[in-house]
């Protein structure tokens, strides 16, 4: 007996076409999120479709690419350790903010050391790495890094050229940074994984006060719960693991030069320097002289003719700040407002009454205390005869004369015959 095919199967596969028709086009708009194909449905079509048929109908469709067998690798104790970063939303201050998360994992024993900054240069990679080697008391010999210009001076992959002064960086602790393979970036799984992990534990539910408070409690975190779980892949924790893996690390090298950043400055007119957008104060001697700013983690040294002139604590993560140190700066030779009388008004009061009128009409007709026309007309007192002075002050307050330059004219008046024993000219 032949059976008969069912219409509602017929159905179903008639209407899944018609959906299929729909979707193959959308499905590239969507990035190959199944929800937002979903929605897209809804918004253009008006067509409401279940996620688990729209999955299923993209998985028989094979509209995406087949997964690939994904596959291990395996580490030495001692043989390698991988670095990355990655940004991540934290509150700092009561404000949310991105920071970069910088992370360094041993990948034997998978323990991890991270810090955030506020970016992520080769001044930070060097400070980072070095609190990073010290942290795990050793080094692997090769580091896996990406293909970051922070690190990378060009190329890419097992081809790349490591900039000059992470070459040297690393001959100090005697290991090599070797960048994955463009489009690899699972060569360096064993920090890419942890980045999630920091995400949903240690930035859940904290705040932090500042940039030190937040790397007190990254590193705290590493020792006391990152490094302290069980992993599975382990069968221990990587603090365990550690133990087995310390003994093949490179040692520490007998002394570490210090990480920091030099670069020269003009010392602007208000004796300060300016560094990262911030200003620090210098011995105010120095305006328009060229110095030496030397920029460490967390100090800003400044260097005058090999003397150290300046010692300030660093600005981390701030924009247009300023630091002036005590001592630097002398204060400013600002113009008080005077009270009382001045000198020249004391001088030339209390002699006669028509002088103390004059001097009184005077002061009203001046900017301030008049000082400048004070001190004119005591010198015109000093300088003439009294009677001659006298006399002509009185006629200048009858006719309201109060140019100092007319004054002295009526004393000439009064004087050019007698005080200059002008003659005949033969």
């Amino acid at each position: 007996m032949i059976r008969q095919p069912n219409p509602r199967s017929r159905q179903k596969e008639a209407r899944d076409e018609d959906l299929l028709a729909l979707i193959e086009p959308l499905f590239p708009r969507c990035r190959g999120n199944v929800v937002r194909l979903q929605e897209l449905l809804s918004d253009e079509y008006h067509i409401e479709v279940a996620y688990s048929t729209l999955t299923r109908l993209v998985r028989e469709a094979r509209l995406r690419t087949p997964k690939r067998r994904a596959g291990a690798y395996h580490f030495e104790p001692g043989q390698e350790m991988q670095h990355d970063t990655s940004p991540h939303h934290v509150i700092l201050g009561g404000k949310s903010i991105i920071a970069q998360c910088a992370a360094l994992v041993l990948a034997y024993s998978r323990r991890l050391f991270i810090q955030y900054y506020p970016r992520f240069t080769r001044f930070e990679a060097k400070w980072f790495l070095t609190e990073a080697v010290g942290f795990m008391d050793g080094a692997c010999p090769t580091c896996t890094i990406d293909n970051t210009s922070v690190l990378v001076a060009s190329g890419s992959g097992p081809d790349a050229q490591i900039a000059p002064e992470m070459v040297a960086f690393g001959k100090v602790f005697g290991l090599t940074f070797r960048p994955h393979a463009v489009g690899h970036a699972d060569r360096k799984a064993r920090v890419e994984r942890p980045f999630a992990y920091v995400e949903g534990n240690f930035l859940a539910g904290r705040t932090f006060q500042d940039w030190p408070d937040l790397n007190a409690q990254a590193r705290a975190w590493c020792q006391q719960v990152a490094n302290a779980k069980p992993k599975r892949a382990l069968g221990m924790s990587p603090e365990a693991a550690y133990v087995m893996e310390k003994p093949a690390l490179i040692p520490m090298p007998p002394y570490i030069p210090p990480v920091y950043q030099s670069s020269f400055r003009v010392v602007d007119v208000e004796a300060y320097v300016t560094l990262d957008t911030n200003r620090y104060s210098v011995p105010e001697r120095l305006i328009a002289q060229t110095v030496e700013v030397l920029k460490y983690p967390d100090r800003v040294r400044v260097v005058y003719q090999h003397h150290q002139v300046a010692d300030h604590p660093r600005l981390i993560g701030r924009r247009d700040g300023k630091i002036t140190a005590p001592g630097h700066h002398q204060p400013l030779a600002k113009q008080r407002a005077y009270r009382g009388p001045a000198a020249e008004e004391q001088h030339l009061m209390g002699h006669t009454e028509r002088l103390d009128r004059y001097v009184g009409e005077l002061k009203q007709r001046a900017a301030g205390r008049g000082v400048a026309r004070l001190r004119r007309l005591l010198h015109l007192k000093r300088t003439y005869p009294t009677d001659a002075f006298d006399a002509a002050i009185e006629q200048a307050l009858h006719y309201g004369l109060y140019d100092l330059g007319r004054l002295e004219g009526l004393i000439l008046e009064r004087v050019a015959g007698d005080f200059f024993q002008l003659g005949d000219l033969e």
